[in-house]
């Protein structure tokens, strides 16, 4: 996967993203998220890879400072279409190479990102970078199980996945030992 890639698929999928990754288990999983999570008004707050606004839909967002960005020109058309009368920033944006400085959010969600980028690495690196001190990363993804290898039949769809947008054979232990020094989850 590279950027390039990334742009070309998500182009493709941004007209049918939402009936896929905005039901079923995947709906659930986000509600069950965002319903434990309590955002406090004022809040810096990134969302990091939005795509379509999926998760912006499961909050109560008029009285938060919210940011988000995305690569793909077409999901965040998508976000911004959904959310044009609220006071979302949008921005097209590199995960991993983020414009922003340091310490700047209280919050930082990354929502199905950290498996369709080309350096989950460096996405995750950023996103402790601009947050505060003491701030939030909250993360929804594809991991593999913790522990686990993946099963032959997985492994062996692994690359036709990827070439799809997605790795399933993420690790997050993997990644989170690779962090830097600060890191608050």
């Amino acid at each position: 996967m590279n950027n390039r890639w990334n742009e070309i698929i998500y182009k493709l999928w941004s007209p049918i993203y939402d009936k896929l990754f905005n039901s079923g288990k995947f709906l659930e999983a986000r509600k069950k998220i965002f319903q434990e999570v309590k955002f406090v008004e004022n809040q810096k707050i990134l969302f990091v890879g939005v795509g379509t606004g999926a998760d912006l839909e499961l909050i109560s967002h008029e009285k938060l400072n919210i940011t988000a960005i995305d690569f793909s020109n077409e999901m965040l058309d998508k976000a911004k279409n959904k959310f044009k009368d609220s006071s979302i920033q949008f921005f097209k944006m590199d995960a991993q190479n983020m414009s922003f400085k340091d310490n700047q959010f209280d919050v930082v969600v990354g929502s199905l990102v950290l498996s369709v980028v080309p350096d989950a690495d460096k996405c995750l690196k950023e996103m402790i970078r601009v947050l505060k001190p003491n701030g939030k990363i909250i993360i929804f993804d594809k991991f593999s199980p913790k522990g686990k290898k993946l099963s032959p039949l997985k492994k062996a769809i692994r690359p036709l996945i990827r070439l799809l947008g997605t790795d399933i054979g993420l690790s997050f232990e993997t990644l989170y030992k690779k962090k830097t020094k600060r890191v608050y989850l």
